[in-house]
């Protein structure tokens, strides 16, 4: 069994059944979706998919608070490092590695990557994703902030990840409408929208993919709440 706490935004907290904690993408301050009445009690692993604020915001004062392993492209472990984060796991794209019971994997992301450090932009590697390998061997596909594209089919291919996180936000990331193809091409089970709502021009809705895959009954679309956990 996997609990999982949508925090906001592109915000996840993954709890195992060995009860192991896993972040994602942690933007607690300032998240103005992040639920007011949430606190960490144990952090053993912070996963990054690429250095904007709304996905890194948070991740070195977490990693000073509880000393999890902390997972990124190399660029990104790099700048972590240089500001006092220990445990840094760094890969890239393609490759695998064990994190607790899980085992990682790093997918392409098409998207951007600059690390905003005291007013100005650095270089931060690439955007990426990760499939998630449980010790049940289910699959989880964490896309990050992405928009669509055609090797999704081979992460479908190589992995077949039963349980899909999308952004629908629009904007800064896919629509309803491009996440509707990357189900098609994926084929996930369910599929948990997220980067959506947090502010305005975040349009994209979950009733809206669900609207475009209504000629794919098997792929269950599953809005979270901020804060309300689920067992998966």
């Amino acid at each position: 069994m996997l609990e999982i706490t949508w925090l906001g935004h592109g915000t996840f907290e993954l709890r195992l059944a060995g009860g192991e904690v896993f972040v994602l993408d942690p933007w607690t301050e300032g998240n103005p979706s992040y639920p007011p009445d949430h606190r960490f009690a144990r952090i053993d692993a912070i996963l990054i998919t690429h250095g904007h604020f709304d996905h890194i915001h948070d991740a070195v004062r977490l990693a000073r608070e509880f000393s999890p392993k902390v997972v990124a492209i190399y660029e990104t472990c790099h700048w972590l490092e240089s500001k006092g984060v220990q445990n840094t796991l760094p890969m890239n794209k393609g490759g695998s590695q064990q994190v607790g019971p899980v085992t990682v994997t790093m997918t392409d992301a098409v998207h951007s990557c600059g690390i905003l450090d005291e007013g100005r932009i650095l270089y931060g590697g690439e955007p990426c994703g990760y499939v998630l390998t449980l010790p049940d061997r289910r699959r989880i596909y964490f896309a990050g902030d992405t928009n669509v594209f055609g090797d999704m089919q081979w992460i479908r291919e190589l992995y077949s990840p039963e349980l899909a996180f999308l952004p629908i936000g629009d904007l800064y990331t896919m629509s309803p409408r491009e996440a509707a193809l990357a189900c098609r091409l994926l084929r996930p089970k369910k599929v948990i929208p997220m980067h959506f709502g947090t502010f305005p021009p975040l349009t994209g809705r979950p009733e809206q993919l669900a609207e475009q895959l209504k000629e794919l009954p098997d792929v269950e679309v599953w809005p979270l709440q901020p804060g309300k956990t689920v067992t998966w």
